[in-house]
């Protein structure tokens, strides 16, 4: 029984110690991200969650969709021009990603989670799949 108290003991020292530092991104209130909106010229969202987390939670109205895995892959599609704020659920992921493109040369403002923002009286669009059609039934 002590050896099973240890062994779960250095596990979880070892899973607290490989956490990351903090972001160096602005987790971004709903207050916030709506300002931002009200200048559509000068800002992306960039969503990092899977299409079907945007599908089930909602999203954003406007957004360009890299997924936080592929993020380093598809850097120079993402414009330079503009303020960038990542979004995911929670904000963990988005941040983590603000991170990524700040330390690339990326103007990132900050990052929101879009549950959050819903939370705080913000409205998500929310996507309808489309129907399969009788071809893909085949």
């Amino acid at each position: 029984m002590r050896k099973l108290i240890l062994i779960t003991f250095l596990a979880a020292v070892a899973v607290f110690g490989q956490q990351s530092a903090p972001s160096k991104v602005k987790t971004l209130t709903r207050a916030e991200l709506d300002a931002l909106l009200s200048h559509p010229d000068q800002i992306l969202l960039l969503d990092v969650r899977r299409p079907d987390e945007v599908t089930s939670n909602g999203g954003f109205a406007v957004y360009l969709s890299i997924q936080a895995a592929d993020l380093e892959k598809h850097l120079s599609e993402i414009p330079k021009d503009r303020m960038i704020v990542t979004v995911s659920n929670h904000a963990n992921r988005a941040s983590r990603a603000a991170d990524i493109l700040v330390s690339k040369g990326f103007k990132v403002v900050g990052a929101v989670g879009a549950q959050v923002y819903e939370e705080e009286g913000g409205k998500l669009v929310k996507i309808q799949p489309p129907k399969p059609s009788p071809a893909d039934k085949k």
